[in-house]
Parts: structure tokens; sequence; C-alpha cells
């Protein structure tokens, strides 16, 4: 499945990051991308939230330099969430 064909994120495996500092975060992350390459899912959602984008773009950093993921992008619906294809 390519990212823009998400419409639904609901079925989504997803993470919460709210109240986490920058580097909790990124090792919450990067777990996260761990277990669901184990259970072979491929979108992932990560909530990051809107504030002052400081989670937002440790989340985005610590995905473009995984080696695990494909591509990422907010999601369209809601820019406190970030899409990610995991790559097999």
């Amino acid at each position: 499945m390519n990212l823009n064909e998400v419409i639904f994120i609901d079925n989504l495996p997803s993470i919460d990051l709210h109240g986490l500092d920058r580097d909790t975060a990124r090792v919450k992350v990067l777990e996260f991308i761990k277990d669901n390459k184990s259970m072979k899912k491929d979108i992932i959602c990560i909530v990051h939230g809107r504030g002052n984008g400081i989670l937002k773009n440790e989340v985005h950093n610590t995905l473009k330099y995984s080696k695990d993921i494909i591509e990422y992008k907010l999601f369209y619906n809601n820019i406190g969430c970030t899409i990610a294809k995991i790559k097999y």
C-alpha cells in the first residue's frame, strides 16, 4: 500500500508521544518500528501532536535516518500525526 492511499489511520498500529521529551520519543519510535517490522505491519502511525514542532521534528529526523523506513509524511487529515512505511 502507498502512503497516499491511506484514508483511515484508526486501523494502523500507532504510538502516542504526547508528554515525552525528544530523546525518549526517539527511543520509543525506534522500538515501535522494530516491533511492527517483526509483526509484518507495513504502515504505522506516530502521534506527535502539533505544538511547537519539537516532537514532530525529532520523529521526522529519526524516520529520515532509519534504515527500516521507506517513506514517511504528515497525515493529510491531521498534521499531529506522521504515517510511515516500513521496509522489509
